[in-house]
């Protein structure tokens, strides 16, 4: 049987026809950027993850930018952020004339390496953003601390993670921004872009607010330059309607990880990470007491040369579905080379980049495609 790595038609069709009357309350309404939809939307997003503020933005790459500018980093600044992610983290940091500042990953959990930032502190850093990736915690009690005591900001990078927690607190909500992506493949997806910036202090709350309309306030007065990075009515709209299922979704995911995990294990050869690594073919993600994992992504390792790169090819020709959560390191990408780092210089990240690969876990996949990946799995390994 075929296995798609996703289905956004079988989680929206099942939300059709309340999202069409979602659809035409917006049209009929003729207010489609901001307005009482995003307002509802903020209050319902800010209840659901605990957060005291929730501001609606156009991306969760703008609201990485948002929340930089409300802090006013900029040129001369430094800013810490894993080199193994996705490329909006140091894009933003780039694009508002700061340097990010790469640090490694830790080897068990893929987020950031603490000792690793500790050692690249310098009297220019600002900020640390620590990233969620694939849906589970950073280490938030040892950045959070490292941070108070270099009076550091720190920007929670929860693209992958909304619902995810640190010590039964939602991540995004530790720090002194959490930014959040809606795209259509996240854990709550839009039907095209949206994100949002959370945030538990009022003053920084109204500076986003301000800076995300062009630094207008009031209309038409500007003491500020801003952005456009506003929320579309019609988007805040449609995750109105999918937010309440969201505890729904992050069940099945929950139950689809557990799953990969009890029929994985059972092959011979098989590891969770942070045990030990010699000698095995296949590593699946490690989980801890403390964090509530989101399973964005279902991410295994497959160490040796060349390796992933067979295992994926073998995935496809049974028409299952997977995907390499990332391909390089962004201290190898062409834009940072000014940067002047070696490969080597991270050598947990550029392993990883060798390799992983995500397999399908969506909300809606059921078991029995599981069970078809595993199987295949398990063909292609001794």
């Amino acid at each position: 049987m075929n296995v798609n790595l996703l289905d956004l038609k079988a989680q929206n069709g099942a939300l059709e026809p309340e999202l069409n009357e979602a659809f035409l309350r917006v049209l009929r309404s003729g207010h489609f950027i901001m307005g009482p939809e995003v307002d509802r939307f903020e209050k319902a997003l800010a209840e659901f993850t605990g957060a005291r503020h929730a501001l609606g933005v156009s991306s969760g790459t703008d609201a990485i930018l948002l929340a930089l500018m409300a802090l006013g980093i900029g040129p001369g600044d430094e800013v810490l952020c894993p080199t193994f992610t996705f490329f909006a983290t140091a894009g933003c940091v780039a694009r508002v004339g700061a340097t990010p500042v790469f640090a490694d990953s830790c080897p068990v959990t893929f987020n950031l390496d603490v000792r690793d930032v500790a050692r690249r502190i310098t009297p220019r850093t600002k900020a640390i953003i620590p990233v969620h990736l694939f849906g589970q915690a950073a280490d938030m009690e040892e950045l959070l601390a490292l941070a108070q005591k270099n009076n550091l900001r720190v920007i929670e990078d929860a693209a992958q993670a909304m619902g995810a927690t640190y010590d039964d607190r939602q991540v995004g909500t530790l720090g002194d921004f959490g930014t959040i992506s809606f795209f259509p493949t996240k854990n709550l997806g839009a039907l095209g872009d949206a994100g949002a910036l959370l945030t538990n202090d009022a003053e920084l709350a109204q500076r986003a607010k301000i800076l995300r309309m062009h630094g207008m306030e009031p209309k038409y007065m500007h003491h500020v330059i801003g952005g456009n990075f506003r929320l579309d009515a019609l988007q805040a709209a449609l995750l109105g309607v999918k937010l309440p299922h969201f505890p729904d979704y992050t069940a099945a995911r929950r139950r689809n990880a557990a799953l990969y995990t009890e029929r994985l294990s059972a092959l011979p050869g098989v590891v969770t990470a942070g045990t030990s690594e010699k000698e095995a073919w296949l590593i699946l993600p490690a989980t801890s007491p403390r964090k509530g994992h989101i399973w964005n992504q279902y991410t295994l390792r497959v160490p040796g040369e060349g390796r992933r790169d067979a295992l994926r090819m073998h995935l496809t020709a049974r028409g299952i579905g997977s995907e390499i959560y990332y391909p390089l390191p962004l201290h190898e990408q062409t834009c940072f080379a000014y940067l002047g780092h070696r490969p080597e210089d991270f050598p947990v990240a550029h392993r990883f980049a060798g390799e992983v690969i995500s397999l399908p876990i969506y909300p809606e996949i059921g078991a029995e495609a599981i069970e078809e990946v595993c199987r295949a799995i398990g063909e292609f390994f001794p």
